[in-house]
This record gives structure tokens, C-alpha cells and sequence, in this order.
């Protein structure tokens, strides 16, 4: 089986090709462009590089979210379009949940991250397969409350980290370790990774398929704010 994986939740972008658990090619790059400029061409030189078409391949999975609202929606967007164009079934995948796997031969507590803005962050943690908070929105001390309760050792992972490792460390101590930078970026091999344990839904779910942002956009929220206002 084919698979064509695209991440970009956040700044960084990940396209890969799997064939029979077999790695065909990988893209994985952090640098500031824009994913509406990048990653597109991404997927073209990818099937390129591997001189495959893209009607070759027998499922899309992608990172639905949550993250960057920007970027979850452009990645969600183009697997769409080309699930629908060639007809094969479109598979989501926690980008948090992508990104922990990276770590999955630490059996300890492991942490994904990104930024959210203003002290928040996204985040999850997992343990040998078993999610212990599942994605979420939060506070960077709500989440340190969550975790202390844990009583563990706890690898956190993600580029945002260092961000907030002051933090970790505040409350989490000796309890608190970072993962090396090599694990830091999410892999769209990973994403093909988590897609193939989960069932092929109907190419006609492609329809139905919406993004998992975890929060309302910024603009919304500004929205509703100023709604409030008016009423009161």
C-alpha cells in the first residue's frame, strides 16, 4: 500500500511517501515559508523524486490540527483536493500525537507541544500508547498542574519547548527532560505511521472531513468578544 503523508500544523513542514512500510521519501524543513507557498511544491518534487504519479498512490493522511490555524487549514485543504480528485481515502491524525511518536522508544511520560500564544500552548502526553491528557488548549500552568499530578519523569518534545522550559523546569524539576533537538520536528512518516493502524474510511468521507483546531480562531473569538459588548 501507498501512502502520500503531509504535515503543517506549524511552522515546520514534513511530506512523505510510504510504500509497504518501506520509506520512499521524506521532506522535512523548518524554515519561515509560508505553507501556502511551500507546500504544495513540497508534494510535487516528492513524487518527482520518486517518479511516481500521484494516481499511484492508495491513501492521503494528513495532520488535522490542532496548531497553527493557517497552517493546519492550507495542509487539510490540499489533502483534500487531491483525496477527492484521485479518489482515495483521506485519513487525519493528531498533530500532537504525530509529533510524541517521534519519542516512542522512551516508555516513560512523553509531552507534545506547540505554541499557542500568550502562555498557551497546545499539548498531550502519552505513556506506552495510552493517552493520559488527551489534545488540548491550555494555559502553560495548567498544563504543569496536569503533569505534576502525574508524579513521573515527563520527555517533552516539540520546537516551542525551549520557549517554556523555564517554566517546566519551575515546576517539574529534575522531573523535566527535553528531548533531543533530532526529535523536535514532526515527520510525516510518523503521521503514515499512526494512519495505517486506524480503518480506511469511504472516499465519500473526504466531504465530511474538517480540521481538529482545538480552539476557535483568533478572529472569532474577537468576534464573539465584541457580540458580548454590544448586548451588555
Amino acid at each position: 500500500m501507498i501512502w502520500l503523508g503531509i504535515e503543517t500544523a506549524n511552522t515546520p513542514l514534513s511530506v512523505a511517501i510510504v510504500k509497504d512500510g518501506k520509506v520512499l521519501a521524506e521532506v522535512v524543513q523548518n524554515i519561515k515559508v509560508t505553507h501556502s507557498v511551500g507546500a504544495m511544491p513540497a508534494v510535487e518534487e516528492i513524487f518527482a523524486k520518486v517518479g511516481m504519479k500521484p494516481e499511484e498512490i492508495d491513501a492521503i493522511t494528513v495532520s488535522e490540527g490542532p496548531g497553527s490555524y493557517t497552517g493546519v487549514r492550507i495542509g487539510v485543504t490540499i489533502a483534500k483536493t487531491l483525496a477527492w480528485t484521485l479518489q482515495k481515502p483521506l485519513v487525519g491524525v493528531s498533530s500532537l500525537q504525530a509529533l510524541a511518536a517521534n519519542a516512542k522508544l522512551y516508555t516513560g511520560v512523553v509531552c507534545s507541544l506547540f505554541d499557542a500564544r500568550r502562555q498557551n500552548v497546545y499539548a498531550a502526553a502519552y505513556k506506552n500508547g495510552e493517552t493520559l491528557i488527551a489534545d488540548t488548549h491550555v494555559h502553560i500552568d495548567g498544563l504543569m498542574l496536569q503533569l505534576a499530578v502525574l508524579n513521573e519523569e515527563v520527555l517533552f518534545v516539540g520546537a516551542d519547548v525551549e520557549q517554556f522550559w523555564d517554566k517546566i523546569v519551575e515546576n517539574l524539576g529534575e522531573r523535566a527532560l527535553c528531548a533531543p533537538f533530532t526529535l523536535h520536528l514532526p515527520r510525516a512518516t510518523e503521521i503514515i505511521a499512526i494512519a495505517e493502524n486506524k480503518p480506511l474510511p469511504a472516499v465519500e468521507e473526504v466531504h465530511h472531513f474538517v480540521p481538529q483546531y482545538r480552539r476557535i480562531a483568533e478572529a472569532e473569538a474577537n468576534w464573539m468578544k465584541e457580540q458580548k459588548q454590544v448586548d451588555e
